[in-house]
């Protein structure tokens, strides 16, 4: 008698839990795998958020099965709703990663992607993002290269403006 349990392919089974980090992971990593190609600069935003909402290390190699549809998606869509409502610390959350993205030279399309995600996720608004963006600025003011910075997140900002 042939058995589907040791004939067939089956799913594989991950430790990731359902969490709001999770959810906003993945949505993120789905917004940078749009070309298909996951940059340096991509990665330091996902590892911003992998570490903000204390993801297993290895969390790629299962988000990316998941995007693939390799392996179930822990995330309950009935709690989705619940993860895209705001909670304390969203904010610095979505200052670390912007500022990861402005270190080089040039935010990617698929960076302010990644960050358009978190901001509507996160539900940062208008007014906040204005408060992150001069937070920015006065951290700026205290390195060395600030001035440069600066001149990135005004462009990005002129270029992007909040939506």
């Amino acid at each position: 008698m042939d058995l589907a349990y040791t004939h067939e392919p089956t799913r594989r089974v991950m430790g990731l839990l359902g969490t709001r980090g999770l959810h906003l992971y993945l949505r993120t990593l789905e917004a940078a795998v749009e070309d298909e190609i996951v940059t340096d600069d991509e990665m330091s935003i996902l590892r911003v958020i992998a570490r903000a909402f204390a993801l297993p290390e290895d969390v790629m190699g299962d988000a990316w099965d998941i995007l693939r549809d390799q392996i179930d998606n822990p995330v309950d869509t009935s709690d989705v709703r619940a993860h895209e409502k705001r909670q304390i610390g969203d904010a610095t959350t979505y200052q670390t990663a912007l500022i990861a993205a402005l270190i080089d030279e040039v935010i990617t399309e698929d960076e302010w992607s990644m960050l358009d995600v978190m901001r509507r996720v996160m539900g940062i608004q208008p007014e906040e993002h204005v408060l992150i963006e001069e937070a920015v600025r006065a951290m700026a003011s205290n390195v060395e290269g600030g001035a440069s910075f600066v001149s990135r997140l005004d462009r990005y900002v002129t270029l992007h403006p909040y939506r």
